[in-house]
């Protein structure tokens, strides 16, 4: 449970388990693999690949993008569903056609584990299951129950997800490409927490006879350098405008700029897998069909390979760890403001968890807090008032010394959460100016008496209403700025 929830239930309000039945919210606190995955790698700033035109015109460039998942699809949940287990949940035994590239188990799949399109599907059949205590991930191809509790299935493979280790070269799992299937899904709770921080997964009708790393299996008898082979990682261009599509559709589209997606499987040109969910819109899903395959390109990662049985980046590779985080707004009245970047709080706050907090639709961009510290970089630390005290809020400074003053001074009203909850980059201590690529965050305080209210926004014309209603600004400069915030 993050510190804030600890902080807030100390001040007397309700806080139910932040464990919804909805599995994927389980999974926004469970990384799929280790931050330096190449699932989890940015690869927005590597090389276009020398074949990508060709790659585009193959797969279909006047082709639009679908979303492969939703809420329904002929009666059944549409998308690659998954379930959650605890370790304590038995193990079963599982047959495959092809034994031999297929984890041999047992595998914990319950008696009421989503199958794919449904139980008479006739389709893939996926299964997918998450035991959370193990941090092992189970996925089944074709998986059909058996009256004795056991299953029969195509093919199946485990992974472990604190680790980096890929299938045997030349070897299956429950996908084509012999990589995991759940980490390349589009998921609800991650899109409604305002990122998805890793690669997704999407099909093409023509693949090559090869595969490229970290794929480890083909699927084809093809062998035109125009068809992509297995594992290769598309990107949305940077062009690509993306503020007119849906608020949900726009965390997609950051992602497919930021993380791409591999070539999983054979199927339909540009269909996106996802996780199915009842709240999903299916509308504003449909808006992905706006792009078609002229919007994206292919991504050269060859330099990301550390080693071709790992899932390991390179230390040296010319790319950068996923860096960006969306900072959130919340609002509970009357003028109590609260920034998260966390995705478990995020999905908390929203389902109503801690009473009275909506999100105001304010946001803005910083670093992630692994983020290695450069210049002018720092660190954000998080303050909550000690109820006790009168307080009653939270405090953010970007200021080194800010931070350590309060820490040591006032200790007995202000409780650090944290030390470092996203980094930002620093304004001119003399005009408040940010660099270039970056934009001016204004901090404000709540000077009504007994108020200790403070409020951060990228607007000037927030700041001004705010002032307006007795607010100061304080920062650097005579603007007020607090931080800089990439421009993303």
């Amino acid at each position: 449970m993050p510190l804030a929830f600890r902080a807030l239930m100390s001040a007397g309000l309700m806080l139910a388990c932040v464990c919804p039945a909805s599995a994927s919210a389980i999974l926004t606190v469970r990384p799929m693999f280790p931050p330096d995955n190449v699932w989890n790698v940015a690869i927005d700033a590597l090389p276009v690949d020398t074949n990508s035109a060709a790659y585009i015109t193959t797969i279909g460039a006047a082709k639009t993008m679908h979303a492969d998942f939703g809420t329904v699809y002929n009666g059944a949940p549409n998308g690659i569903p998954f379930i959650v287990v605890p370790g304590s949940q038995p193990g079963v035994a599982v047959s495959f056609d092809y034994a031999d590239e297929s984890d041999p188990g047992p595998y914990p799949v319950p008696p009421d584990a989503p199958i794919e399109g449904g139980p008479a599907s006739s389709g893939d059949r996926h299964v997918l299951i998450v035991d959370r205590d193990g941090g092992k991930l189970y996925e089944l191809y074709a998986a059909y129950p058996n009256p004795d509790g056991s299953w029969h299935a195509g093919s199946g493979a485990i992974f472990d997800l604190n680790g980096n280790a890929l299938r045997p070269a030349g070897w299956t799992s429950a996908d084509a490409a012999g990589l995991p299937i759940l980490p390349g899904l589009v998921r609800y709770e991650e899109v409604v927490a305002g990122e998805i921080p890793h690669a997704l997964r999407f099909t093409a009708p023509q693949t090559r006879n090869t595969f490229i790393w970290p794929a480890r299996h083909k699927a084809s008898s093809l062998t035109g350098t125009s068809y992509p082979p297995m594992g290769q990682r598309f990107r949305l261009k940077a062009s690509v405008d993306i503020s007119s599509f849906g608020p949900n559709v726009q965390v997609i589209l950051r992602a497919l700029k930021k993380y791409g997606m591999f070539l999983a499987d054979n199927g339909s040109s540009w269909f996106l897998s996802g996780a199915p969910d009842p709240r999903w819109d299916d509308n504003e899903l449909h808006q992905l069909g706006r792009l078609t395959g002229d919007d994206f390109e292919a991504v050269d990662e060859s330099a990301l390979m550390a080693d071709p049985d790992s899932g390991r980046v390179s230390t040296t590779a010319p790319a950068r760890l996923a860096s960006e985080v969306q900072v959130l707004e919340f609002r509970r009245d009357p003028d109590d403001y609260f920034l998260s970047v966390d995705r478990d709080e995020i999905a908390a706050l929203d389902a109503g968890s801690i009473p009275g907090w909506a999100r105001t639709g304010e946001a803005f961009f910083a670093y992630a807090a692994d983020t290695a510290i450069g210049p002018n970089l720092s660190p954000v630390c998080r303050f909550f008032g000690r109820p006790g005290t009168g307080q009653h809020s939270h405090f953010f400074s970007a200021y080194a010394d800010e931070c350590a003053a309060v820490a040591a001074w006032s200790s007995d009203q202000w409780l650090l959460e944290s030390a470092n909850v996203f980094v930002v980059a620093l304004p001119d201590a003399g005009d408040g100016s940010c660099t270039t690529g970056t934009v001016p965050v204004y901090r404000l305080y709540n000077n009504q008496p007994g108020a200790v209210d403070h409020r951060y926004t990228t607007s000037r014309a927030i700041q001004a209403q705010m002032i307006a209603a007795g607010w100061l600004a304080e920062g650097s400069g005579p603007a007020g700025v607090a931080m800089c915030a990439p421009a993303s």
